[in-house]
């Protein structure tokens, strides 16, 4: 990091003096001990690691003005008088970048008590208060009092630790400091390095991907004759360009099928020798396992406070064995969880097998029939009810986890097949689906299925703040299940008091999709004029024909009731402008019910 300190000014500036920050210029100038210090982020930083080796040792670099020189014209352009000032010396010192530019906190996975906290990204100055608070309470009581999960140490995994990686990746991390991030932007280096089996396949088909935890995913699929180029640089906070594309998606799981690749998604396998498994799940997730071989069971790994660790699925395969569907990037995370609460002397048995299976939904309502000629067995809701597993074949591929479930409220399954048969399978959905109108879909589609369906994400919706009678999951919960489970006080204790902050959607009355800046997340959420909360997801329902906001409201004075919700007033503010939104505690019932065949239907882009 390159700066600039000049001897005092006469008579020399104040402390109070305001700090100036030009992004354009790609510069800041503040007060250094009565002169100026003065630097900036450029776009060609030069990663110290160059040589092989590690150089933070060294507490400063030898100067560089030829590399300095274009953050020194913009410093000139808008303070001319900096020229006439002597100048002490040009600081080139090293710097602590991470690989999405939020600083690494908490503890290690791997090493109990260990905490960490670095990679300030050149905002130590301003971010070290809050961090170190956030810290001591980790370190103290064993989690901070707020979510700092964008945070966490345990974002990361081993993939993005190679020194590569990190050489490329901050040299594009450095410049976005002062870069206007659009919404659905995605860092461009350290690309392609977890990938389904499908990667090439699906990119030939127009496939536009973004990358989670370093994997692939596919966003929407190109149309032919699109332009590839204009989609890929379209950088907007309105409309975007592909909004047509992931209607005709969405139209298609609702009306025909779809194949979306989901192989990101962590998976576990669980088992043990004896009853040992079961126990132990038991006491780690809210929902009871406890249930015949082949069933799945939505459920959450909550912490003592109640609130969301995990939100996961989990199918048992056999009386002992157990199968486990969590978010992408809670890899890391749940395993180290799972671990730290897992008996140190039992014959308990985890594996992380994400890596042995490629994950394909196969939403919509004619999966049925698509899966039905494949499998050469009946796939009716009468034979194979909903939330449940079996292990079939699937065109010549055997020990297929066919599951009835999508993550979206659309009927269809999803399919985990080992991955040295993910190709076959892939290949036989596309060509047994052609008279069905089957096509790829992208986490695009996904994100509107599942916000118009009130479906809460981990990550996005659900924290470790965040407890099931807060979000509407009590059903998921089972407090009078046999085996004590963590979290389970803290539950019978907010049942009983009430809950200060309700998970709630809202749809936008008066919102043109065409003109008007979108919600995207983050947004301010008014009741009857007051400030109550924010939102955490939006997405376009292109069913509903307007956009749908899912966020939280808080009370501080009475707990939240249902009455509470529906006798408010509500505005979403986008950018300044409130827009008048309906809230709801549940989702329209139409948007499950809704089951019209493709013949009936006109399935074109």
């Amino acid at each position: 990091h390159f700066y600039l300190l000049t001897q005092h000014l006469q008579p020399p500036l104040e402390d109070t003096s305001p700090t100036v920050v030009d992004p354009d210029g790609r510069i800041y100038i503040r007060n250094w001990q009565g002169g100026i210090l003065s630097g900036g982020f450029e776009k060609n930083p030069k990663p110290i690691f160059t040589e092989g080796r590690n150089q933070l040792e060294i507490q400063n670099l030898q100067e560089d003005w030829d590399h300095f020189e274009p953050l020194l014209t913009a410093l000139l352009r808008r303070m001319p008088s900096l020229e006439a000032l002597e100048i002490l010396r040009l600081v080139n010192c090293p710097e602590a970048f991470t690989p999405d530019m939020r600083c690494v906190m908490g503890e290690s996975p791997t090493l109990l008590h260990y905490f960490t906290l670095a990679g300030m990204n050149s905002q130590g100055c301003s971010l070290g208060g809050g961090a170190g608070k956030f810290l001591a309470e980790w370190m103290v009581y064993g989690y901070p009092v707020d979510n700092v999960w964008p945070l966490d140490v345990k974002r990361f995994g081993a993939l993005q630790s190679s020194r590569t990686f990190l050489r490329h990746r901050v040299m594009e991390v450095m410049p976005l400091i002062y870069d206007l991030k659009v919404p659905r932007w995605d860092f461009q280096t350290g690309r392609q390095l977890r990938t389904s089996p499908l990667y090439d396949r699906l990119d030939t088909q127009g496939a536009r991907w973004m990358e989670k935890h370093g994997f692939e995913r596919a966003k929407y699929f190109v149309p032919p004759g699109k332009d590839l180029l204009a989609l890929d640089q379209s950088k907007t906070f309105y409309k975007p360009d592909w909004f047509d594309i992931v209607g005709s998606e969405v139209k298609c799981c609702k009306e025909a099928v779809c194949v979306i690749d989901m192989s990101s998604f962590t998976k576990f396998e669980i088992s043990s020798p004896g009853e040992q498994a079961l126990d132990t799940l038991q006491y780690l997730f809210s929902n009871d396992l406890d249930v015949p071989v082949g069933h799945i069971v939505h459920t959450g790994m909550l912490n003592e406070r109640g609130g969301y660790e995990n939100d996961c699925s989990i199918v048992r395969l056999n009386k002992r064995r157990f199968f486990m569907i969590s978010p992408t990037d809670q890899q890391v995370h749940c395993w180290s969880w799972l671990r730290q609460h897992m008996p140190s002397d039992s014959d308990l048995f985890l594996e992380d097998v994400t890596w042995k299976y490629t994950a394909l939904n196969l939403i919509g309502p004619r999966a049925v029939d698509v899966l039905s000629e494949l499998s050469y067995a009946p796939m009716t809701p009468e034979h194979f009810p909903s939330l449940f597993c079996k292990e079939m074949s699937v065109g010549y591929a055997n020990g297929i986890r066919v599951m009835s479930m999508t993550h979206t409220g659309e009927p269809g399954f999803t399919l985990y097949i080992p991955i040295e048969y993910a190709l076959h399978v892939y290949n036989e959905l596309i060509s047994v689906g052609q008279k069905y109108g089957i096509r790829n879909a992208g986490y695009y589609a996904l994100r509107s299925l599942r916000i118009e369906k009130f479906f809460a994400f981990w990550g996005q919706d659900l924290d470790a703040f965040t407890t099931p009678l807060e979000c509407g999951r009590e059903f998921r919960v089972k407090l009078d299940k046999g085996p004590d489970f963590i979290g389970r006080e803290a539950l019978l204790k907010q049942r009983e008091e009430g809950f200060f902050k309700r998970f709630t959607m809202f749809i936008l009355e008066d919102h043109d999709t065409d003109l008007d800046l979108w919600p995207w997340w983050g947004e301010p959420i008014y009741r009857n004029g007051e400030h109550v909360g924010k939102t955490t997801s939006s997405a376009y329902s292109y069913t509903l024909g307007r956009h749908v906001c899912l966020g939280f409201i808080h009370s501080n004075q009475q707990p939240i009731t249902p009455e509470f919700i529906n006798q408010g007033e509500y505005h979403i503010d986008i950018a300044g402008q409130r827009f008048k939104a309906k809230a709801k505690l549940y989702p329209f019932s139409s948007l499950f019910t809704l089951r019209r065949r493709k013949d009936e239907m006109d399935i074109g882009f």
